[in-house]
């Protein structure tokens, strides 16, 4: 559910000369929604974004805010006619500037009473906890505190749209962690529908109320964040989103056969499998969901396959293992074991496989 929506997308298309950019984009974002758009580099991402935010005209389809058409073919009102922000991958802050002259850029330009204007520069920075820095300039800061002075810029207009794309792509990891936490947390703050573009899964997943899974300008899959991980609607999807083990089965008389088990169709969720008339089946088997034992467990979920296999490879990541299994001489799947389940290359190991926790890959 997204309540009321905001801001509608309705068959956007983008051609350039003879190439589609985006093909057929639908989506509807509800009022104080935050949705991210997620794909890999030359995906339609970014030109979507711009048409949202009015820098570039749609080929086909149209873009409403509050039921108000403001993209089409035909006509596109301007981006300063939008009431929207946006915050650009390069940020944008003024460098000659201060921290306080940077965020009240945009009340000034709005006439916005000087008391008010205080007030509201004064709560930003409170919140986004620049205010000891109000009087530096841009070039004293660092990336995190520019990141939060073009994050404050954008906000205290109060726009009805915040669109944001690749803001974090300049930023070491460590703080791009802390950035995405932070951005989420105004999102809780000040409940602004939010559009965000990135190639990055973690801050799609940790940031986003839904996820736009983008591929060759198509959607792949809208939906949670949670929904996304566990049942990826599409190969690109499942491999896009997290790490993955892709089992391929051959089904036969209710049975569906891998190289060296059988499970049961039921176990795998029957339903998505009735009434198909494919006879492969294709599963996404997340390596934190491959358990393995040093001796043969004696009581499993009814829906698990307890297979014997052998440690091929290993490696250590500090908050686990992946370990390499082969199962057969066909197969061999990762899977990750918590820091202090340590198995030898070599060792012989009992694996179990919840059908539970696997996801059965539609048909194309």
């Amino acid at each position: 559910m997204i309540g009321v929506t905001k801001l509608s997308i309705n068959s956007v298309g983008r051609d350039y000369g003879g190439a589609t950019a985006v093909h057929d984009f639908s989506v509807d974002i509800g009022s104080g929604e935050f949705v991210s758009l997620l794909g890999p580099s030359g995906c339609g991402k970014t030109t979507m974004l711009r048409m949202i935010a009015g820098f570039m005209s749609p080929s086909r389809g149209t873009i409403t805010l509050n039921g108000e058409v403001i993209s089409s073919p035909q006509k596109v009102v301007p981006p300063e006619n939008r009431r929207m922000s946006m915050i650009f991958q390069s940020y944008a802050i003024w460098p000659n500037m201060t921290v306080q002259q940077n965020v009240a850029f945009g009340l000034e330009l709005r006439k916005v009473p000087a008391a008010e204007m205080k007030q509201r520069i004064d709560r930003i920075l409170e919140i986004v906890r620049l205010g000891p820095y109000a009087s530096r300039y841009p070039a004293e800061l660092s990336g995190g505190q520019q990141q939060r002075v073009a994050l404050a810029r954008a906000i205290v207009v109060q726009p009805e749209v915040l669109l944001l794309d690749e803001p974090l792509s300049n930023l070491d990891a460590n703080l791009r962690d802390e950035m995405r936490v932070e951005i989420r947390r105004m999102h809780n703050e000040f409940k602004i529908t939010t559009v965000y573009v990135t190639h990055d899964q973690g801050e799609a997943m940790v940031a986003s109320d839904r996820i736009v899974v983008m591929n060759g300008g198509h959607i792949e899959q809208v939906d949670t964040p949670q929904r996304i991980y566990s049942a990826p609607a599409t190969r690109f999807v499942a491999s896009f989103i997290g790490r993955t083990n892709f089992l391929t089965g051959t089904r036969r008389d209710g049975q569906v056969e891998f190289a060296g088990f059988t499970m049961p169709e039921a176990w795998l969720g029957g339903s998505s499998l009735t009434g198909s008339t494919i006879s492969n089946v294709v599963v996404s088997v997340r390596p934190h969901s491959v358990r393995l034992h040093a001796a043969k467990p004696e009581a499993m979920a009814p829906s698990t396959a307890i297979l014997a296999g052998e440690i091929v490879e290993r490696g250590y990541f500090g908050d686990h293992w992946d370990y390499g299994v082969r199962l057969s001489d066909q197969l061999l799947i990762t899977a990750a074991s918590e820091p202090h389940q340590v198995h030898e290359v070599g060792q012989r190991v009992w694996v179990a496989l919840d059908a539970a926790q696997m996801s059965v890959i539609p048909e194309s």
